[in-house]
């Protein structure tokens, strides 16, 4: 796994020897960044990328919020809560140097705390057949995660289906393989 664009393009990650973690593939990654960074009819036609702040729920690797900054986000905040996670999110930040852009938290998507800033882009991956997705991205709200008029990249199994809260409208979805990738406006 590496970073696929950017200053830090080409840059390998740790990523766990075991199936602890299921990263978002680098092609997945290419294809949503591409779609965020040229925007688009559907995305408004701007770039969500350039000067955000990221939060990256469920990270894993932290290779989502680490490209985001790669690709010119002015800061991330990487959340999970696994040990081998985390390992490898610290890892792969030092690794980068980029300890002055990204947070590394220990924390639950569904239980989290209070915010300290909030997020105008926000990027789930939670473990595929659980139904986390909607929970964790109305307790992220609640706890002040998400800014008004954010953008939310949400990627689940090709076969999930959910219902979106009434203040969330859906933009774009695109099929990867097994993925199903939602990008979901929140107002």
């Amino acid at each position: 796994m590496r970073i696929v664009g950017g200053k830090h393009r080409g840059r390998q990650l740790l990523t766990p020897s075991r199936r602890e973690l299921r990263p978002t593939s680098d092609r997945v990654r290419e294809s949503i960044f591409n779609i965020l960074i040229q925007g688009g009819k559907t995305l408004g036609r701007r770039n969500w990328v350039q000067n955000a702040r990221i939060l990256d729920g469920f990270a894993g690797t932290g290779a989502i919020g680490l490209e985001a900054v790669s690709r010119g986000a002015s800061h991330a905040t990487l959340l999970d809560n696994q040990d081998t996670a985390l390992i490898c999110c610290r890892h792969n930040v030092e690794k980068l140097h980029e300890n002055n852009n990204v947070d590394v938290h220990f924390m639950d998507c569904l239980k989290p705390k209070k915010a300290d800033h909030q997020c105008s882009l926000v990027f789930l991956d939670p473990p595929y057949g659980l139904d986390l997705t909607i929970p964790a991205i109305k307790a992220l709200a609640i706890a002040g995660w998400i800014a008004p008029n954010a953008l939310a990249v949400l990627e689940i199994g090709r076969t999930e289906k959910i219902e979106l809260p009434p203040n969330f409208t859906l933009f774009d979805e695109r099929h990867y393989g097994k993925a199903k990738v939602l990008f979901i406006g929140v107002l």
